[in-house]
């Protein structure tokens, strides 16, 4: 690996911390064509989408998507940093979880034209087993002409590179594991990887180039994005429940998943009909993902 090792002291880490507060906000219309290449990736066999259906949850990732100059590209395939995001001077780049809250009474009507206001809430940095770490925390409050939609806390994790020889973190089992109503096995070929790459305008380079990923991030393999497997299990429970209404989703990040072998997706209905636990993993049975999803 060629990427050099960063260090956080407490002057970067104040420059760092002098992004929290920092909002911009934009504009974006819900159009048909990514709902429908989309389905199809999720192997889907809905009928085509029409302008007033509702915006399936987490769709809405396929929208106000970074439209960085090819010039003002990163190593990593990201826009460069410093822009609304900080300088986070540490190589490894990863969405480790999210808070979603839905308006039960105001859905995503595709032909909707929202407005997204993003707020940097905090930038915190940690130095572990690991390495170290810096975390930033955004806000999106997305809005159509009825008001506030869904509201969306990201944690985005950087660390720094992996060093030669370090041991990976210890694996886990899901807490519920053998007790899933649903399971679906996801085979994440690299077609379905730069499908959901292409959708979203993700460049980065973990999720397509291998030789990127292997040799300068230290994945045995191109990895399979943590929204995707977030997507996937939202899918799961929309299978399984087509009529619910998802007012609450969280998840969280746990264990890369690479496309060496194909992983499952699981889901429970809890005894109270309104909480749905939901998890990956991977070949091995170790958990890759734990989400919550709350029914109204």
């Amino acid at each position: 690996m060629t990427q050099s090792a960063a260090s956080i002291d407490s002057a970067t880490l104040a420059h760092l911390q002098a992004w929290n507060g920092k909002t911009e906000t934009t504009q974006d219309a819900l159009t048909l064509a990514p709902v429908n290449a989309l389905s199809a990736s999720l192997d889907r066999a809905d009928a085509l989408a029409q302008y007033g259906d509702v915006l399936p949850a987490l769709w809405h990732w396929l929208y106000f998507l970074p439209h960085a100059q090819h010039s003002q590209i990163g190593a990593d395939g990201h826009p460069q940093r410093g822009g609304f995001m900080p300088p986070i001077p540490l190589p490894r780049r990863m969405w480790a979880g999210s808070q979603l809250t839905w308006a039960p009474r105001n859905p995503l009507l595709l032909g909707d034209t929202l407005e997204r206001t993003s707020t940097i809430r905090s930038v915190n940095h940690k130095a572990g087993r690991s390495g170290e770490l810096v975390f930033v925390q955004v806000s999106h409050a997305y809005a159509n002409a009825q008001g506030l939609a869904l509201t969306e806390l990201q944690d985005i994790v950087y660390r720094a590179a992996v060093a030669p020889g370090a041991a990976a973190p210890a694996p886990t089992t899901p807490p519920l594991q053998g007790q899933c109503d649903w399971r679906r096995s996801i085979t994440p070929d690299p077609v379905l990887l730069f499908r959901y790459s292409a959708l979203t305008f993700n460049g980065h380079r973990i999720h397509y180039d291998r030789p990127y990923a292997t040799q300068e991030e230290g994945y045995a393999g191109l990895v399979v994005h943590g929204p995707l497997i977030a997507t996937l299990l939202m899918d799961l429970l929309r299978r399984n429940l087509p009529e619910a209404q998802v007012l609450n989703y969280q998840f969280r990040a746990v264990r890369p998943t690479l496309d060496l072998h194909p992983f499952t997706v699981h889901g429970k209905l809890l005894d109270d009909g309104k909480t749905v636990e939901l998890w990956g993993e991977d070949h091995e049975g170790w958990l890759t993902m734990q989400a919550t999803a709350t029914l109204g």
